[in-house]
């Protein structure tokens, strides 16, 4: 299969960019990362304090380095909307973006992670299926859902599935071995872990050619698990002499740093963490743990202001991808810094009340000189009331001052919240219209089908065919079609509906889902109301039940809901 001349192009813009590494040039990384393995055992404060300086620039164009992988997205995207009806083209394209999205958004990931296996199945490959099972256990790992990354390894067919992807496989089958080792600190299943994780990442460099990246990287997360340095640099060295991209610097040298800080070296480790965090934010790479480590090497040496920007521009980062493990590891951190930061504002209004204080005993002292110039110098009254009157005019035009930006700042502040709803309405619209023309095309397509094959029929008066054809014709499975069509469009427009939609009833109340299951009949019913189908009589047309069926589902969950019943959908609709 080809792709178009808009894919391709997208994909050589990837690939050009990363050959750049993040608008670099390689040369430079490569010395810079030369430099930091040829240092001194034990670096200065300088050489860290400059790559700070480095990542505070590129902290302040992480909008710039995002933006970048959204257009890389949006062509993808536009070509993959574009080949309606090729799944293999579109299988191809979808595992692009999939790639794309696999370390900067969980939800878009994993959604192209399932699309990847229905276009498997549309397919009948079981080799892409299993291509599609290995992306779903990358991006679940990701985001810290190591139970169900480890359900979906289990069920992959090694054998079926390409060589080119046995790599990954293993690479994530060891990942989520070593975090949950290192998450558990259990004193029995700890080791297990780490003997399977290090297992998994032997079959890795055993099974790719010496000297390759993939290679490379196996024997740098091997010699962490056995904190050897010596094995860890040079294989780092090795890779220095590959084309790498921002993403596999920011992993390399993460991972390399963990090395040093085991070793005792932990300016070295700061300097090469430092750098991880640069190429994360270049490479527009959300789920990663570099800044966190930099916040906390900051706050370790007393650099509150960076600690506290770094701490949270990694755990907005770690919000964005939904990376769940990562905001734990930075709970207890960021609960330090936080204290601290609240501790140095609880110090500067201190000294401000000091301030206060001095500045009130030489008010005092100087009303005290006007009182004994008042009495000395009565003929200067008038100035002086002409003066108090001037004062308090003042005092009047700054208080006025003070009102008005007060209500400006509300202004602003609804200003923000009606454009924020805007924007979210305007995209529920978007993706509604998607869903509304796809599925209304679908049918008319069936319709037009239908009505050319009846057409046939009757003119050749096969009056008893067209009969069996109509027959034929399924009502009550289109229909369960046309359910599981609009749950699976609600969900993505609304993947926290249920959730959600739970809170408002008691534990025992609340709403339990098969497991092939998205919706049920009283959740679409409030589905259909949160999408501004308010009118029972419409949503019986809908649904193809009595109006007095659809009353009896919403005065049975509202009676069940601990939300008074006339405020019920208000809630709904807000969510």
């Amino acid at each position: 299969m080809r792709l178009s001349v808009v894919a391709a192009a997208a994909v050589a813009s990837r690939r050009l960019a990363a050959s750049r590494l993040g608008g670099w040039p390689r040369a430079w990384w490569v010395g810079v990362c030369c430099l930091l393995l040829a240092m001194p055992s034990r670096a200065s404060d300088g050489k860290t304090d400059s790559l700070l300086q480095v990542l505070d620039q590129t902290l302040a164009r992480q909008a710039t380095y995002d933006q970048q992988r959204l257009d890389r997205l949006a062509v993808l995207k536009s070509e993959l909307r574009a080949r309606q009806g090729d799944d293999a083209a579109r299988f191809e394209l979808a595992l692009f973006i999939c790639d794309e999205y696999q370390e900067f958004k969980y939800d878009s990931a994993f959604a192209y992670s399932l699309m990847l296996g229905q276009l498997a199945r549309r397919l009948r490959s079981p080799e892409k299926l299993q291509v599609a099972r290995t992306k779903l256990a990358h991006t679940l790992r990701s985001a810290g859902l190591f139970k169900d990354a480890f359900d979906t390894l289990k069920v992959i067919n090694v054998r079926r599935l390409e060589p080119r992807y046995h790599a990954e496989f293993y690479e994530v089958y060891s990942i989520v071995c070593i975090e949950l080792a290192e998450y558990d600190q259990d004193a029995y299943f700890k080791p297990l872990y780490k003997a399977q994780a290090y297992a998994y990442a032997d079959s890795v460099s055993r099974n790719e050619p010496p000297g390759s990246y993939v290679h490379l990287k196996q024997l740098i997360f091997q010699a962490r698990q056995l904190n050897d340095l010596r094995a860890g640099a040079a294989a780092y060295a090795g890779l220095l002499r590959l084309p790498l991209t921002p993403h596999q610097v920011a992993v390399n040298a993460s991972s390399l740093a963990i090395i040093y800080q085991q070793a005792g070296y932990p300016e070295k480790a700061m300097e090469l963490m430092t750098l991880a965090a640069i190429n994360d934010i270049k490479s527009a790479t959300k789920e990663g743990i570099a800044l966190f480590n930099v916040s906390a090497y900051c706050y370790q040496h007393d650099d509150l202001a960076r600690a506290y920007r770094y701490i949270n521009a990694a755990k907005e980062t770690a919000v964005f991808f939904r990376a769940r493990q990562r905001l734990l590891e930075m709970s207890p951190i960021a609960a330090l810094i936080d204290g601290q930061k609240i501790t140095s504002v609880e110090r500067q209004r201190q000294q401000a009340r000091t301030y206060a204080w001095a500045i009130g005993g030489l008010a005092a002292l100087v009303l005290g000189l006007a009182v004994v110039i008042y009495l000395q110098l009565r003929r200067l009254r008038s100035a002086g009331q002409l003066l108090a009157a001037t004062n308090q005019r003042l005092h009047g035009n700054n208080e006025a001052l003070q009102n008005l930006n007060t209500t400006q700042q509300q202004l602003n502040d609804q200003l923000r919240e009606l454009n924020h709803n805007l924007n979210e309405a305007n995209h529920i619209k978007e993706e509604y219209i998607g869903y509304y023309f796809s599925n209304a095309s679908r049918y008319v397509n069936q319709l037009e089908a239908l009505q050319g094959k009846l057409s046939t029929l009757l003119k050749t008066k096969q009056v008893a065919t067209a009969q069996r054809v109509v027959e034929d014709i399924d009502i009550k499975a289109e229909r369960l079609d046309l359910f599981k069509r609009f749950d699976t469009g609600f969900i993505r427009l609304f993947p926290s509906f249920v959730a959600d939609f739970n809170a408002l009833f008691p534990e025992s109340d609340r709403v339990v889902l098969a497991d092939d299951q998205l919706l049920t009949t009283e959740l679409r019913i409030f589905a259909l109301i949160r999408l501004g189908i308010n009118d029972s009589e419409q949503i019986s047309r809908i649904l193809g039940y009595s109006i007095h069926t659809v009353y009896a589902y919403k005065t049975k969950v509202k009676n069940r809901s601990f939300v008074p019943n006339d405020v019920f959908e208000a809630k709904v609709l807000a969510i």
